[in-house]
């Protein structure tokens, strides 16, 4: 009879396992390990995320009952105990290297077009249990993370990610990114810092972003608006020469203020260091910032991100980049298919169907399994 695989092992085709285990070999994640290797736990997780688990036990018992698929997906039934060791122990470095390297993937094989890249940046606040107030307390009622993404709107995907506590400020983990010459950077004012504004400037990049309201503008050059838009003015000017008494503003070349009035009715000053663009190209990349808090709600109603499977540091990096893992797999097996448009039905689809074995493409239709052949019923025994 004819093998069909499940939907699961079809979703972990889009993992590139190769350099799964070179990272492992990097990490030495499997170092002295007997039970449960690195990909058995990566697999487990992935379980869980597709399937919607919400503890370690569900995973074990979801695993165990369909045992007798695991073995072509290339996973195995784990315990409970055991896998929540190797959540606490492993290292989470290796998820996130997989996440870097699948992200640029997946950004690849779903971009619609090949125009400027956009990346937007923002974070968001992550809930945890007071149990992991050891590295994770912000304040005596409050104990969270904050998850740190670079997003490309253009194919709705996370480029980057970081994991820190809650009281990093966010421009922090945005020092270390590694920019790309030539990109458009926006983001929000919890990036307002002068020095790393000229940073980008200096590489070529475009930034649009907001300007506080004690931030003075010294015009230089006037342009014009045009009529029945939402542009209330589009200037040039010098930002202040001094932050301080002591220091001087790295960011001294020209930029451009644009005020705009949002459909809310509330007036906001974007500042860009595009001199040339159209007002209204500006007003539009800020107004991009939108879709990453889109991606930050799908992810939070979507993945299992609000309850975590451990306490430890660790633990909750691990299922943060694994849960990010899962939405590559599910925009890169989205994109592979074109019967189920909609990505909250093609997720949901995909947990209903999770181990049935039937092809991606059939989810959004009844599906019939092709017949059998009566001639692989038949063992014809030639006689001497």
């Amino acid at each position: 009879m004819r093998h069909h695989n499940s939907v699961f092992h079809d979703l972990t085709k889009h993992i590139p396992w190769s350099v799964f285990d070179r990272l492992v070999k990097m990490h030495g994640a499997d170092f002295r390990v007997r039970r449960l290797d690195s990909k058995s736990q990566f697999l487990a997780l992935l379980f869980g995320q597709f399937s919607g688990a919400s503890s370690l036990r569900e995973i074990e018992a979801g695993l165990m009952s369909h045992r007798a698929r695991l073995y072509h997906a290339g996973a195995k039934c784990a315990a409970r105990s055991t896998l929540a060791d190797a959540n606490a122990k492993r290292p989470w470095a290796l998820f996130a290297d997989l996440f870097a390297h699948m992200a640029v993937t997946a950004s690849r094989s779903t971009r619609r077009s090949m125009g400027d890249a956009v990346r937007i940046l923002d974070a968001t606040k992550i809930k945890l249990s007071p149990l992991s107030a050891q590295w994770a307390r912000f304040s005596d009622d409050l104990c969270a993370a904050k998850l740190h993404i670079v997003f490309e709107p253009g194919t709705d995907t996370p480029l980057s990610a970081a994991v820190t506590p809650d009281n990093v400020n966010d421009i922090t983990p945005a020092k270390t990114l590694k920019l790309e010459p030539g990109a458009t950077y926006v983001f929000d004012l919890a990036y307002y810092d002068f020095g790393w504004w000229a940073g980008l400037d200096a590489l070529g990049c475009r930034f649009v972003t907001r300007l506080k309201s004690h931030s003075k503008l010294t015009q230089t050059a006037q342009m014009e608006v045009a009529a029945n838009t939402n542009i209330i003015s589009d200037r040039i000017g010098l930002l202040s020469k001094r932050l301080s008494r002591s220091r001087a503003n790295p960011m001294s070349d020209p930029v451009r203020e644009i005020t705009v009035r949002i459909s809310s009715g509330k007036v906001i000053r974007l500042v860009t260091n595009d001199l040339d663009a159209p007002a209204g190209e500006i007003a539009d990349l800020y107004k991009q910032r939108w879709q990453v808090e889109l991606f930050f709600k799908w992810i939070k109603q979507n993945l299992k991100i609000k309850h975590f499977l451990g306490t430890s540091e660790n633990a909750v990096r691990i299922q943060l980049f694994v849960a990010l893992i899962t939405y590559l797999l599910l925009r890169l097996a989205q994109a592979a298919q074109s019967a189920v448009k909609q990505p909250l039905t093609f997720a949901r689809l995909i947990r209903l169907n999770l181990m049935h074995k039937r092809p991606i493409d059939s989810l959004g239709r009844p599906y019939i399994p092709p017949p059998i052949d009566p001639r692989q019923m038949n063992l014809e025994i030639n006689s001497c």
